[in-house]
């Protein structure tokens, strides 16, 4: 397969030939693309209804120029030939459902779970197109939301330090005198302190270097609501992580609601309401322990493609190639 991804500037190099002169001969010459039965709509969708299984990802990926283009995945392919079900540019729910639609629907009937993010426009693709199919929010999506808080908390405290830093210094200097930072025993200035403590609350405590550990003793002590924050994170990334039955999980994920509230944090607060509203697609993870990792692995591979042809200037010819990938 890794064949396919080599470009064809790249072996100028090794024997001496005109990559950009190889690369026309093949699109026009030794390959059957503009014999190519999807050549015609390409930029706009291709669709290979014959890769369709039971378990799918869908996701959005940018291709070229910032444009978004939604990409349906067969898990069960691994990433490699067969993998690719459908490629359909923007991500308009109605404009992809109408292409998607014309997949027999015996075949889409076939669908038993659809891996996808919390986008409203995700979850109607599904739900129209795949009525069979539980659809499942991908855990990650989910802890991405709780991470984002819990920075957001830091930064705010991070950018507060900075004013009361700066503000120290502009009396310093007015006064005649000479500015003394005040250190922690760690040897961190305030603004250091979070500035550095970013990554170790991403982290569970069993993770920490012994330097983020002794940085989180001195954060924790200085700012109690960020240490709350980091257990409400933490608290739902355990749920997740060691929870198998589908009721208990229902039942967690309640009392973590429940903190939440009591905690105040509006960031959270925000979480909560969301996993609220998705709760029956969140839990269906715990049915399976399905993800959207694959469909990240995906996108990433069609990044990498991407980058060996130095970027697309055709885009239907791009499409081509993944095609011969992928589908």
């Amino acid at each position: 397969m890794d064949n396919y991804a080599i470009s064809s500037n790249s072996l100028e190099k090794f024997y001496g030939i005109k990559g950009k002169q190889l690369s026309q001969q093949y699109k026009e010459h030794l390959s059957d693309f503009n014999q190519w039965e999807q050549k015609s709509h390409a930029k706009e969708w291709l669709l290979f209804p014959d890769n369709i299984g039971k378990w799918l990802s869908i996701d959005e990926t940018a291709l070229s120029n910032g444009e978004l283009y939604t990409i349906i995945t067969n898990k069960e392919a691994h990433g490699k030939k067969g993998a690719l079900v459908a490629i359909i540019k923007g991500t308009n729910s109605d404009k992809i459902i109408s292409i998607i639609e014309k997949i027999p629907d015996a075949a889409l009937e076939l669908v038993k779970e659809v891996t996808l993010d919390m986008a409203g426009s995700m979850n109607k693709i599904v739900k129209h197109c795949f009525p069979q199919a539980a659809r499942v929010i991908d855990r990650f999506h989910v802890q991405k939301l709780a991470y984002d808080a819990i920075q957001e908390i830091r930064i705010t405290h991070r950018w507060k330090a900075i004013n009361r830093d700066n503000q120290l210094r502009r009396e310093a200097k007015k006064n005649g005198e000479k500015f003394h930072q005040k250190l922690f025993e760690n040897k961190d200035s305030e603004r250091q302190l979070l500035a550095r403590s970013r990554y170790l609350l991403f982290k569970s405590k069993h993770d920490w270097t012994e330097k983020q550990k002794d940085r989180a003793v001195i954060l924790f002590r200085e700012y109690p609501d960020l240490e709350e924050a980091y257990n409400l994170s933490h608290s739902l990334k355990m749920i997740y992580s060691q929870t198998k039955d589908k009721k208990v999980a229902y039942t967690k994920l309640a009392q973590w609601y429940n903190k939440v509230e009591k905690a105040g944090f509006s960031s959270f607060s925000t979480i909560a309401d969301t996993i609220q509203t998705h709760y029956k697609a969140i839990l269906n993870f715990f049915d399976n322990r399905s993800t959207n990792a694959s469909a990240e692995s995906f996108n990433a591979k069609l990044k990498a493609f991407r980058k060996t042809q130095r970027g697309v200037s055709d885009m239907s010819f791009f499409l081509y190639r993944v095609a011969m990938i992928y589908a």
